[in-house]
This record gives C-alpha cells, sequence and structure tokens, in this order.
C-alpha cells in the first residue's frame, strides 16, 4: 500500500522512506510525486517498536494498580469476574469505533465534530452497544459470583457494571477520536497505531474506573 504525500504535516518526517517511481501509469502517482512505502521493514520497525514499548510500560502500571486491589476481588467473587470482561468489552468497542472512524478517514468523511452525522452515529452506537453488553455482562458476573459464594447482590453488580461500563464508553470514544485524530496529523498510518493505543488506554483506565465505582457502590 503507498501513500501520496501531499499537505500530510509528518511529509518531511517520512521522506527517508520515499521513492520516485521512474514512470507514471495510467492510474498511478505521476513521475514527480513521492511515495511512502509502508511495508518497507525499516519503517514498520521505527514506527512500532518505540510505540509497543511505551504500551507494554503501560501494562506494567495497569497490572501494579491491579495488585493493590486483590484484596477486594477476593472478598467480591462477582467483581473477580466482572473484572476482565469489563476491560476486554471496553476494549472490543473501542476497536470498533477505530476502525470505523479510520475508514471514514480514508473514504473522506471524516471530521472530529458531533455535526458529522457518521462520527454522531458511531458514537450513539458505541452507547447503546455499552449499556447492553455491560448490562448482560452484570448479570452473568453476579450469577458467577453466587456460584462461587459471593454475597453481592444482584442490584449492586449490575450498577457497578453498567455505571462503570458507561464511564468506559466515554473514555473509548474521546481514546478512539484523539488517536485517529493524532495518528494522521504526526503521519502515521491509523490502522497500525490506534487500536494498540487505546486497547491499552481502556485496560489501565477500565481498572480504575471499576474500582472507583466499587469504592462508592460496595
Amino acid at each position: 500500500m503507498t501513500v501520496l504525500l501531499g499537505d500530510d504535516p509528518a511529509a518531511g518526517d517520512a521522506a527517508a522512506d520515499t521513492e520516485t517511481p521512474d514512470t507514471a501509469t495510467a492510474d498511478g502517482p505521476s513521475p514527480d510525486v513521492p511515495v511512502v512505502d509502508e511495508w518497507s521493514i525499516r519503517r514498520i520497525v521505527r514506527t512500532m517498536v518505540p510505540l509497543l514499548a511505551g504500551l507494554s510500560v503501560l501494562q506494567l502500571v495497569s497490572g501494579s494498580v491491579l495488585e493493590s486491589f486483590e484484596a477486594t476481588l477476593l472478598q467480591y467473587p462477582a467483581l473477580l469476574v466482572l473484572l476482565p470482561v469489563q476491560i476486554g468489552t471496553a476494549g472490543n468497542l473501542a476497536s470498533i469505533m477505530c476502525s470505523r472512524l479510520t475508514t471514514q478517514l480514508y473514504l473522506g468523511t471524516y471530521e472530529p465534530r458531533l455535526s458529522n452525522p457518521d462520527v454522531r452515529a458511531n458514537v450513539v452506537a458505541v452507547f447503546g452497544l455499552a449499556g447492553t453488553v455491560f448490562g448482560l455482562v452484570g448479570v452473568a458476573a453476579w450469577a458467577i459470583g453466587v456460584a462461587l459464594g459471593g454475597s453481592l447482590g444482584i442490584a449492586r453488580v449490575l450498577l457497578v457494571s453498567i455505571v462503570s461500563g458507561m464511564l468506559l464508553a466515554v473514555v473509548v470514544v474521546i481514546a478512539s477520536v484523539v488517536a485517529v485524530e493524532v495518528s494522521y496529523r504526526v503521519g502515521l498510518n491509523p490502522d497500525d497505531t490506534t487500536i494498540p493505543v487505546v486497547t491499552n488506554v481502556c485496560d489501565i483506565t477500565g481498572v480504575l474506573i471499576l474500582f472507583a465505582v466499587v469504592s462508592v457502590v460496595v
């Protein structure tokens, strides 16, 4: 896949990976237009290694935060069941949102404003899915928690699941829009960068939001 370098703000940074074709084709770029080979090993490594290293550090932070809530999780089995499903579902919603926004970017219909009907439809869909899925997840977590000897009632588990899930939906929307926007503006391919970023952000914020809600409800 090749990307034309026109008004891309990162055109200068990507100059090292550019090449000028010898001849123009009917549907290809003209001989004077530089192109970026996004599949070059050098570009992939230079882009993804620092990103993945930074996200790995975020995961370590998330694990450290999670360890501090170990006693609460052991006390309430329903929360132990709820936590991985909660942050996993938030990551899935973020992946869907990023994929749809990136498609709109390539189609030329992307504009990060709620006045844009396409963006608005995606936001509504995320919140609709979050309300439905996190409600079902709450019921399932309560049932498994009871089977494991837990004492939390269904009302509390549902409240924790839905409230933390809807707060996570807000994070999903904001993180997805910011990730797509920043990736594009710095000259990176949003297909490569946005999903790893938003899923890791959802992991650490999911832990923090869940236990913030638990501290109030439970």
